[in-house]
């Protein structure tokens, strides 16, 4: 299938856009030649009163070896006596849950500890652990573990805050309501036993709707955890696969917020800051966050997956979790996520290894990874600078690169990256065909909360052009 290519009408809609709106100097001094080279934003997006402002929000963050320990004192001063603790059955078996359940212990405040998140949660598990809170009636949430027990803890906050919510309420439109939080929720600790999601710094929730076949989520700045305890002793026990996947949406996260359309070209302006969404769009002060997450992973990933003793490596890998965390948090993800979740949803038997066997799954990070290299080649003619800016920092040659080549470069980076790390040769591995593309393009379609957020505007045609592109990467 040829690349797709978009219409002169999109084209000369955006080079307008791009000549009145971006003011970030790396977008505005690309914007004219990209436009004409490919094109695809909006037009509706040159309405009267397009976006003008973007905002920075974040969770506090303390980081430090043993930080944990700090919790129960956290908890004591938040004046908590029910807390309630979040995580997962294999994590409840080792330290990080330990740590936190003997600082609690000696801070004397009160607490429950739910062991039932699921590993890539569903609908159903969310709606467990929101029962769960519901009925115990919490004055504050901990979660400990990975994005999994994170944003199962921010689901059942919110949903006990709001007591007579259905699940649907929150969920991002058109999958669900896309409800406003519109009143604080519960001081939320997040101790993350990952490095990869960045979750103890975004307002995201992501799981699995079994009913409609993909993920989905919900994205509302009042869902960022108060505190975040980036302890590096938390991340010792992870599983070398466990590694690579959290690892690689680090990668992700940190390319695609830097790639993702300028905040002023996103949209009109809301009508209310409070509809402003959580992810805007690229920013100049996301870039910073999501460009230095870049460096530190093309440095980290390889050895901290290759040498479970190379403790710089992971530590590294957890600060740069939490740099992608802050910078896509607020800057947004596009196509690489939008695909995972329409390629996690629709796995019906792949299991990988080191994850929980009890359900077929496809870790996050995994599923994110796969499409990056075809997505790079759509995208690439867009901003050509970020994109072999990127490429630089996964070890490819661009001195003499011409802009017209930026897509190509980047994904040929990215496959050599991801063959040295092992991961499968594209969704084919998954057991996806050629005749699963329509599926899965449907699958992914409803993503608009990631999607609208592409440099290139990606209807059914190109995404079916990016997944039959990524059915085998190498």
């Amino acid at each position: 299938m040829p690349l797709p290519r978009p219409s002169p009408h999109a084209v000369s809609s955006l080079m307008r856009m791009v000549g009145s709106a971006c003011s970030c100097p790396a977008h505005a001094a690309q914007g004219a030649a990209a436009a004409a080279r490919v094109g695809g934003r909006r037009a509706s997006q040159a309405g009267a009163r397009g976006e003008y402002a973007f905002e920075m929000a974040t969770s506090t963050v303390r980081v430090g070896t043993g930080a944990t320990r700090e919790i129960g004192m956290d908890l004591a001063n938040l004046r908590a006596k029910r807390a309630m603790v979040f995580t997962d059955a294999n994590i409840a078996r080792l330290h990080p849950l330990r740590a936190v359940v003997e600082s609690i212990e000696r801070a004397g405040v009160g607490y429950t500890v739910f062991k039932d998140v699921r590993v890539e949660p569903s609908d159903a598990s969310f709606q467990a652990a929101i029962d769960a809170a519901r009925a115990y009636g919490p004055d504050a949430i901990v979660a400990v573990g990975g994005g999994s027990s994170i944003d199962t803890a921010k689901a059942a906050n919110l949903y006990t805050v709001f007591g007579d919510a259905q699940l649907l309420d929150f969920v991002n439109a058109p999958l669900g309501r896309g409800r406003a939080v519109d009143r604080p929720l519960l001081p939320l600790i997040a101790v993350p036993t990952t490095a990869g999601t960045g979750s103890e710094c975004t307002g995201s929730a992501i799981f699995d709707l079994k009913a409609k076949g993909a993920k989905t989520g919900i994205a509302d700045r009042a869902l960022k955890p108060t505190l975040g305890i980036v302890d590096p002793l938390n991340t010792r026990s992870m599983p070398p696969q466990v590694r690579l996947a959290s690892g690689l949406d680090v990668l992700c996260h940190a390319i695609e917020s830097y790639t993702a359309v300028p905040y002023r070209l996103r949209g009109p302006a809301p009508a209310n800051p409070l509809l402003r969404p959580a992810y805007q769009g690229s920013n100049p002060i996301s870039d910073i966050w999501s460009f230095k997450a870049l460096q530190m992973v093309a440095d980290a990933l390889p050895r901290s997956v290759a040498d479970p003793d190379d403790l710089a490596a992971h530590e590294a890998m957890t600060l740069a979790a939490a740099y992608a965390g802050i910078g896509f948090g607020n800057g947004g993800v596009h196509l690489m996520h939008g695909c995972s979740y329409g390629i996690s949803g629709l796995n019906r038997a792949y299991r990988h290894p080191d994850y929980p066997a009890d359900h077929p799954l496809c870790p996050h990070g995994i599923s994110v990874a796969v499409t990056s290299p075809a997505v790079a080649e759509f995208t690439g003619a867009m901003y050509p600078d970020r994109h072999l800016a990127v490429a630089r920092v996964l070890g490819a040659d661009v001195t003499a690169a011409r802009a017209q080549d930026a897509g190509a470069i980047l994904a040929d980076a990215l496959r050599r990256f991801l063959q040295r790390l092992g991961v499968p040769d594209g969704i084919a591995a998954f057991g996806f065909t050629a005749a699963d593309i329509g599926a899965l393009v449907e699958a992914i379609l409803p993503q608009h909360r990631v999607l609208k957020l592409s440099p290139r505007q990606a209807g059914a045609e190109q995404l079916a052009w990016i997944l039959e592109r990524s059915l085998k990467n190498y």
